[in-house]
């Protein structure tokens, strides 16, 4: 049962937006609804942080897990050695990301990355992304109809399977899950530090964890769109605050 007196907090990143003449950051509510259902209070990290050890860290220290949600950006390619442009990028978004996956591996803070999260976690462990899906010819299609109704757009479009013996698997089983697809972006390969927990029928990876760490899931899709109506997103985000939970009490917090 969730102590509502004392629940875990949660480090959610932003993403910079221009909103009129005013640069903004911005958080999309169906982030914060899931953890706050699933029994967290969600905080909003500011890239301004990565800018000065101290602020971070004072801000870190109240967290007891972190969450990289989705976002219309995609990474800077140089982060995983390509060359050349990339529309509709978020540089300190990059920066910040990057640090807070470099933390959560030394603190052993529980980790999830959702969609763009999860490809920022695919670069931190030392992989590579494919820019456009579409253009490779390897794979079924993976952006959504932007034609469609949100409802349509999230609702399920391909299987995935967890591997056995995962994070993943730990969670939900090794049965047969569904799930959507709303990525332009994906996995080319995955890095020494991260371990494949589930892909779609097509071979694109759609989960990893990260090496030596209790809790540090990405998932390709997502997840918190109405979370607590599907079996698979509720488990994962109750995994993840359980584990929140756990590394706040091992803080001395409760």
């Amino acid at each position: 049962m969730v102590d509502i007196f004392n629940k875990p907090v949660v480090g959610v990143i932003m993403c910079r937006q221009q909103l009129g003449p005013h640069p903004a950051m911005t958080l999309q509510e169906k982030y914060l609804k899931a953890l706050l259902e699933a029994g967290a209070l969600p905080f909003p990290l500011a890239h301004g942080l990565v800018e000065d050890e101290q602020c971070l860290t004072q801000a870190l220290d109240l967290c007891d897990g972190l969450l990289l949600t989705g976002s219309y950006s995609n990474m800077e390619p140089h982060h995983y050695g390509e060359t050349g442009e990339e529309p509709h990028t978020d540089p300190g978004r990059d920066r910040l990301s990057l640090q807070l996956i470099a933390v959560a591996r030394a603190r052993q803070l529980p980790l999830l990355g959702i969609c763009r999260g999860f490809q920022e976690m695919v670069v931190a462990s030392g992989g590579s992304l494919h820019r456009r899906l579409h253009e490779t010819g390897l794979f079924e299609e993976h952006r959504e109809d932007k034609n469609l109704t949100l409802a349509e757009q999230y609702a399920p479009a391909h299987n995935l399977v967890p591997q056995a013996g995962g994070l993943l698997s730990r969670l939900v089983g090794t049965e047969v899950q569904r799930v959507n697809s709303l990525h332009m972006q994906g996995t080319r390969a995955v890095g020494d530090g991260a371990r494949i927990e589930a892909t779609a029928p097509d071979g694109l990876v759609e989960a990893i964890s990260l090496l030596d760490h209790p809790f540090a899931l990405g998932v390709q899709w997502h997840p918190e769109w109405q979370s607590r109506d599907n079996h698979l997103s509720r488990a994962l985000f109750d995994g993840f605050i359980q584990a929140c939970r756990h590394y706040r009490a091992s803080q001395g917090e409760i």
